[in-house]
């Protein structure tokens, strides 16, 4: 080694020092440090954990002994005492060791030993942050503080140097809440049999982050690393700047993706693989003028800009010289392009690969891929990216659909494959998935790994999907035939589809809380139909729900309001019945009590699309199914033997006094005629926005009534609460009223709940929807999120969801259970908006409302009038007695016609 600053002698400046031994400072003595570990754990039958080489274990005997390496600090873990101690007489004997009893810090986090097991905490490390800075006195505060303010780096203006390190340091404690809420305890675990997965290594899936978590965070910002680190390979779609410089950003331009525009304003136009492209581009500028002017901006524009300009472009040999890179896989194109402009992208690599670990190497040009195969010995995977199939590979002038029909060429210079994921699941124009392809299947068969490129929770893809990000995750690791990666910008929600769900991981549901449906499953069928109430039992639903309406002449079916021209197709055909009942809504509509049964069956069911038309539900059941008249609805639960039934009653005051209609009786004279009243197998929940609804049942036991809170509430006094205890067990609340939010952030959580249960009131919260556009960013896209924070966090009693089967799958898997070593964390309402600088934040809104008691009592239900008596219908006629009747009026009009003919 060279002689160190200092210590140089003089006379002999060119001479150099001999070592006898690597020492701790050396680039080679990790190296050497751990060929020796290694060596020795291996000799002893340890195995190295192909995730982390950094941990070796043995399971022997049903004994499972795990050591972990840091640098020269160790940490042992073991099921049996006497294992440990044979480990440290192993190591004493080969090393010159220290032991320092048990663990209690390490690397800055706090291990706690409990009956519950084992967790861990780094409020060591917060202290220290704290004390650093002189904050430690300071008094605690609930959310953690606004990271947002962005950093430059001091060239030659003063800084005040203590407002610096503050900043630095609430952007370390706001790393550290984050990684925290992706951390969890581990308890002691019986080892159990690994899963068998059909890649083709037989080990599970991998999850691949495209830029880290770039679903929340801009591409390479550190917290879209940190979050991403643990779960995921880090992809990096690199691209040069004119020195050779190495960064990480999608595309072949950084339009959109970084400020460059703010730095240079002038665009410029070259012609890449023979398309003339406009725009910015990295080898324009140095790796400084990058380095210094230019951040990162989230691309995606329904995505949260509140991070815009605040993390600088990521630096490839920057993450590569790190103390702990993640796994990395970089991604290259358009080596002509590069050459041209001076930059050799092979020999580029080629460096990059003989100085650091890179796990994988991919390309979409073969010539790129052939150039760097063999040349360095490595354990890099290459892997060959197909783009869309209509594209033209740049090496052999051939459409990627031609390429991928010779497989077995590839395998000469790649081990794998990734490819769009409409290779394996194409999706028609209409957007509904086509037959599955033998891609998968035929690239195992010729030893080619596969990984599929393109998911995003919150990018549409196909309607067979329902909006459920998790369903498609599953659609492509399915049990026969599992693609060996997911490519994704949502890392978290691809590694709990694969450690939560996948290979039937599902579990029985333990009761509380209740899935309940909202109008069946009406994201799936239009709703209240017999295929959206068979659908909702099917996927899982404890209680199905319906909300009764009447019709002119007495009869009562489901259907989610009194006005049909959202559900049904009315509007097609009795336009001239529409009226204006500002006591029923405010906008006029085709109301079901001006419509006979008969009217009514003439018309055809219609779903819903809440959120807009951007987001149609299944258009191609658009109409599909049947109206479900009450009776049939019960006689339904009845057979499916279903855990509980909700009757939802609305406008009975002005079904009686204006149409002479009593929805009351006819309810109960149902429930009664199904014997729902003389059972207690089944649940019978009795909803009404009305205290005079719920007051005519107060004397069925076997009923339990539940008061549905209109308006959004941000607390319910105790005089409101005993109110509401005088006519119901239960509440359905908006579930604004349990996490407020502002924007598409969550602001923080109201005590209603507990207000609520500390009556023993039963809270139900409504309605939960799987498209990303209802969900709030905390949730990260990703419908699972939000289930666990009403269930975990806000403790409600029961869901009331449009699409049963997400809350079903939930509940029954494993992730469910927060003690279990996967799980699915709820959010922390407020966590993320403390994040964001006040000034990008909407205006502040008033405060919630209360629930007051006036909101609460009703008038007493006015009497029926008979002024225009209904029909007392007795049941139902069949379908084709509605076809006689008709043709038998026809014939009535058609004599009366021919009389009056014959009389003039």
């Amino acid at each position: 080694m060279d002689q160190p600053e200092g210590f140089v002698i003089h006379g002999q400046e060119n001479k150099i020092c001999k070592l006898d031994k690597s020492i701790y400072v050396l680039k080679q003595a990790p190296k050497k440090w751990h060929e020796k570990f290694d060596n020795l754990m291996i000799s002893n039958g340890y195995k190295v954990n192909e995730s982390d080489k950094c941990i070796h274990y043995k399971y022997e005997n049903r004994i499972f002994t795990i050591i972990r390496l840091y640098v020269d600090d160790l940490l042992i873990f073991g099921s049996n005492i006497q294992t440990i101690n044979d480990v440290k007489s192993l190591l004493n004997n080969n090393f010159d060791m220290k032991y320092l009893k048990e663990a209690s810090v390490i690397l800055g986090i706090n291990i706690t030993r409990s009956k519950k097991g084992i967790s861990l905490g780094q409020s060591h490390y917060m202290d220290k942050i704290l004390k650093k800075y002189n904050y430690f006195d300071c008094k605690p505060t609930c959310t953690s503080p606004n990271p947002s303010v962005k950093l430059f780096k001091n060239i030659d203006a003063s800084v005040r140097q203590r407002e610096y390190k503050n900043n630095k340091m609430l952007r370390s404690l706001f790393l550290v809440l984050m990684l925290v809420h992706a951390t969890l305890p581990i308890a002691p675990q019986i080892p159990v049999p690994a899963k068998k997965w059909s890649t083709l290594s037989g080990n599970e899936p991998l999850v691949i982050a495209r830029g880290g978590f770039t679903g929340l965070f801009p591409e390479g910002s550190s917290e879209a690393i940190g979050i991403s680190k643990e779960i995921s390979i880090f992809l990096c779609n690199v691209q040069f700047t004119k020195d050779a410089g190495a960064f990480c950003v999608t595309g072949g331009k950084l339009d959109n993706t970084t400020t460059i525009a703010m730095f240079d304003p002038n665009e410029k136009t070259y012609n890449i693989n023979g398309n003339d492209v406009r725009g910015h581009f990295m080898v324009d500028y140095t790796a400084a003028q990058i380095n210094h002017n230019v951040s990162m901006n989230q691309a995606i524009f329904s995505r949260p800009s509140f991070y815009d300009g605040l993390s600088p472009v990521l630096n490839v040999d920057g993450i590569l010289s790190s103390k702990t890179p993640p796994r990395l896989w970089l991604n290259f194109q358009y080596e002509k392009f590069y050459n041209q402009h001076g930059v050799k992208l092979v020999d580029k690599v080629l460096e990059m690969l003989r100085l650091y670990t890179i796990d994988f190497v991919s390309s979409p040009e073969i010539g790129f891929l052939r150039s760097i195969n063999g040349k360095v010995r490595t354990k890099t995977k290459f892997v060959f990216q197909f783009l869309n199939a209509s594209d033209v590979e740049p090496t052999t002038n051939q459409p990627y659909d031609t390429i991928v029909k010779d497989l077995a060429a590839i395998k000469s210079y790649a081990s794998g494959i990734m490819v769009p994921k409409e290779y394996i699941w194409p999706v028609k124009p209409d957007k509904y998935l086509g037959p599955l392809t033998t891609l998968v299947s035929d690239a195992h068969k010729q030893g080619l790994e596969v990984y599929a490129s393109g998911f995003a929770n919150d990018f549409f893809s196909s309607y067979d999907y329902n909006y459920d990000p998790t369903a498609e995750y599953l659609q492509f690791i399915a049990k026969d035939e599992s693609v060996d990666g997911l490519v994704t910008d949502f890392p978290s929600t691809a590694s709990n589809s694969i450690a939560c769900f996948a290979l039937n991981n599902t579990l029985p549901k333990k009761g509380q809380p209740l899935i309940i449906s909202n109008n069946g499953a009406s994201g799936v069928y239009p709703g209240s139909t017999d295929l959206a109430y068979q659908q909702a039992i099917d996927d899982g639903a404890d209680i199905i729900d319906c909300s009764v309406q009447m019709t002119k002449d007495g009869f009562s079916f489901c259907s989610n309001t009194a006005d049909l021209m959202a559900d049904t197709t009315a509007m097609t055909k009795f336009m001239s019945r529409t009226s204006n009942i500002p006591e029923i809504q405010p906008n006029s509509g085709i109301f079901s009590f001006d419509l006979t049964w008969n009217e009514i069956q003439s018309l055809q069911p219609q779903i819903s699309s809440p959120l807009g038309s951007d987001f149609q539900r299944n258009p191609a059941n658009k109409n599909s199914g049947k109206f479900v008249m009450l009776s049939e609805f019960l006689e339904l639960a009845k057979d499916k033997a279903v855990t509980g039934i909700l009757i939802n009653i609305e406008n009975a005051a002005y079904l009686a006094s204006n149409k002479g209609l009593d929805i009351v009786g006819t309810v109960s004279t149902a429930l009664s005629n199904a014997t729902f009243d003389k059972q207690a197998t089944q649940q019978v929940l009795i909803q009404s926005d009305d205290s005079s609804v719920l007051s005519k049942y107060k004397d069925i036991p076997s009923y339990k009534r539940v008061l549905l809170v209109e308006n959004i509430i941000g607390n319910a006094p105790k005089e409101s609460v005993d109110e509401i205890k005088k006519y119901a067990e239960a509440v359905n609340l908006r579930k604004t009223s349990v996490i407020k939010a502002s924007g598409s952030l969550l602001t923080g959580m109201t005590n209603v709940v507990k207000e609520m249960k500390d009556a023993n009131l039963t809270v139900f919260v409504r309605t939960l929807r799987n498209e990303f556009i209802s969900l709030a960013f905390d949730y990260w896209s990703d419908p699972n999120v939000e289930i666990a924070t009403y269930i975990h966090s806000a403790k409600v009693d029961g869901i009331v969801t449009d699409f049963p089967a997400t809350t079903s799958r939930y509940l029954r898997s494993p992730c469910s259970d927060l003690n279990n070593v996967a799980t699915i964390l709820p959010a922390k309402a407020g966590e993320l908006e403390s994040t964001v600088s006040p000034t990008l934040m909407p205006p502040a809104e008033a405060p919630l409302p209360p629930l007051e008691v006036g909101n609460i009592v009703d008038p007493p239900l006015p009497a029926v009038t008979n002024d225009n008596p209904p029909a007392t219908p007795s049941s139902p006629p069949p379908s084709h007695a509605y076809a006689n009747a008709a043709n038998l009026g026809l014939s009535l009009v058609a004599i009366i016609v021919l009389v009056i003919n014959l009389t003039l």
